[in-house]
C-alpha cells in the first residue's frame, strides 16, 4: 500500500487547525496516557494502521506495560488492568466513535457523567472526534505506518 498523497502539504492550514486541536486536547489537563489510551482504542475500532503504530510507540515510550496494550481491544474483560477513569474513557470513546449504531444511549453519557466533571467530558470528546477525523485522514490516502517504513529501509 503506497501513500496516496501528502494531506499535510496539499493542505498545510487544513493540517494546522487539526495539530491545534490536538494542542488544546493535551492542554486540557486530562492525562496524556489517558487521552493517548483514548486515541488507541479509537484507532482499533477504525483499523488505521497507521495510527496503531504511533500510538502504541507513544504508550510505550511513556512506559505503559505491553500487556496493558494488548489487552486494550478488551478492556472490558481486563479485570483491573484498567482503572476507573480508563475504563469509562474507553467506553466512552467507543460509543462517541460508533455514533451511527450506538446513537450515544443516556446510560452512556451518565456513565461517563459520574466519572468526568462536564469539561473533562467535553474534552474528552473532542479528543475522541479528532482521533476519528485523523483515522480518516490516514486511512483515506494512505499514512504509510512507521514500522512499514523500518521494516522497508
Amino acid at each position: 500500500m503506497s501513500e496516496r498523497l501528502d494531506y499535510s502539504h496539499v493542505a498545510p492550514a487544513g493540517a494546522k487547525a487539526l495539530g491545534g486541536v490536538y494542542g488544546y486536547v493535551m492542554q486540557s489537563g486530562l492525562p496524556a496516557t489517558l487521552v493517548n489510551l483514548v486515541y488507541l482504542r479509537v484507532s482499533q475500532i477504525n483499523n488505521c494502521a497507521y495510527c496503531l503504530d504511533m500510538h502504541t510507540r507513544d504508550l510505550l515510550k511513556s512506559g505503559q506495560k505491553i500487556e496493558k496494550l494488548a489487552l486494550l481491544q478488551a478492556w472490558a474483560e481486563a479485570g483491573n488492568l484498567f482503572d476507573a477513569r480508563e475504563r469509562a474513557a474507553l467506553a466512552w470513546a467507543e460509543t462517541v466513535t460508533r455514533v451511527a449504531d450506538t446513537g450515544v444511549p443516556d446510560q452512556a453519557y451518565e456513565a461517563a457523567r459520574k466519572v468526568f466533571a462536564e469539561r473533562e467530558l467535553v474534552d474528552l470528546t473532542i479528543a475522541i472526534g479528532l482521533m476519528n477525523a485523523y483515522n480518516r485522514m490516514a486511512i483515506s490516502f494512505r499514512n504509510t505506518p512507521q514500522a512499514a517504513i523500518e521494516k522497508a529501509a
